[in-house]
């Protein structure tokens, strides 16, 4: 070992000393913060104030996507010693789901999977979980129906919002692409695949192709037949012991899945946040137009605007609505109230942190 790389490396060690002393502090910190909070461990705000300051002030080599990652497990070591949070999710093992709650979260939490979105809810709703995670749109295939029912429905918040992007591969227990007979997974994932499959498997069509709850347990499917394949993610591979037969088989490189936290608690402003809401207008001529008016007076910016039918007539529809900014700001304060004065039926179902892609 030459001097030069002794030095280099006891430099290192003094660091990292430095850092696990430092990291020790944090936590100590963190504990008696929770004693404070009453019990309370997860606040969206300040993770969200905290990670966009450290993005921030990041001066490289790292870059903020590695920067968030890292403090974002040093969160969830801090917030676990507070009192740890279990989280549900659309199982089983190896879903982009249970990417996204990770992704959020951190390692250290007890993770749930349920069978269904219907079970994320419940689990949340009964206690039996802190926090849920479900999908809410894709940038290929739009919105997921189910999530936007439940969330009309359900008297639970949106706590978050995570952006994933979405690589999918073709997994089987072979390598053998001509041996493939049938392909499992999620309508969503086919969907997304429609053009490349139809490319590559031209052959396997119609009932060769078995919708699954999930992309998990499509992989889960397919590792139980030789000659059966499934469209999911790496890890969902992994899990199942699936060999790659084709990588980022999604028709759009750029494709994004968005998921939603949904928890009891009020988020308080983080600086740079999004609220949700759906409503219905009054069935009359320029309703709609009318509705959407006191965004546009108060200086109040939408991000998106869904419809689905309100099961509470033929024809009649709730429109989703995400717009950005917090329900305690004063210009979205005042849109609120008399959006309330228009519409025939008003819920806002949660202020939030804007998604860890919207960090500089």
């Amino acid at each position: 070992m030459t001097a030069q790389l002794k030095q280099l490396r006891d430099k290192i060690d003094a660091i990292d000393t430095d850092l696990l002393r430092l990291i020790s502090e944090r936590a100590d910190l963190a504990r008696e913060i929770g004693q404070i909070k009453n019990g309370i461990a997860y606040r969206p705000e300040r993770e969200a104030q905290v990670l966009a300051r450290l993005c921030e002030a990041n001066r490289g080599p790292l870059a903020n996507r590695h920067i968030v990652r890292l403090f974002t497990e040093i969160m969830s070591l801090c917030r676990s010693l507070e009192e740890p949070l279990t989280v549900a999710y659309l199982g089983p093992r190896g879903t982009f789901s249970e990417e996204a709650t990770l992704k959020r979260f951190g390692s250290l939490i007890t993770i749930l999977s349920c069978n269904s979105i219907d079970e994320v809810f419940r689990k949340v709703e009964s206690g039996k979980a802190g926090y849920g995670v479900v999908p809410v749109e894709n940038s290929t295939e739009g919105a997921v129906g189910r999530s936007l029912d439940l969330l009309l429905q359900t008297p639970l918040k949106v706590c978050g919002e995570i952006e994933l992007p979405i690589h999918q591969l073709l997994l089987a227990r072979h390598p053998d692409i001509g041996r493939i007979t049938k392909i499992y997974s999620h309508p969503q994932s086919f969907a997304q695949c429609h053009e490349w499959l139809n490319a590559n498997l031209p052959h396997l069509t119609g009932a060769a192709r078995v919708n699954a709850a999930s992309n998990g347990d499509a992989a889960r499917l397919a590792a139980e037949d030789e000659n059966a394949a499934a469209v999911a993610g790496k890890k969902a591979g992994e899990v199942f012991g699936l060999t790659i037969c084709a990588e980022n088989i999604e028709d759009d490189p750029n494709n994004t899945t968005r998921f939603l936290v949904i928890g009891a608690q009020e988020v308080a402003p983080s600086g740079r946040d999004k609220t949700s809401l759906v409503m219905s207008a009054k069935n009359r001529p320029g309703a709609i137009h009318e509705l959407l008016a006191p965004l546009a007076e108060h200086g109040v910016s939408m991000s998106r605007l869904e419809s689905r039918p309100s099961r509470a007539g033929l024809w009649e529809y709730v429109f989703f609505v995400d717009i950005e900014g917090h329900q305690e700001d004063s210009k979205l304060a005042q849109a609120l109230l008399e959006l309330r004065e228009k519409a025939s039926f008003l819920k806002v179902l949660g202020s939030y942190p804007r998604g860890l892609n919207a960090i500089p």
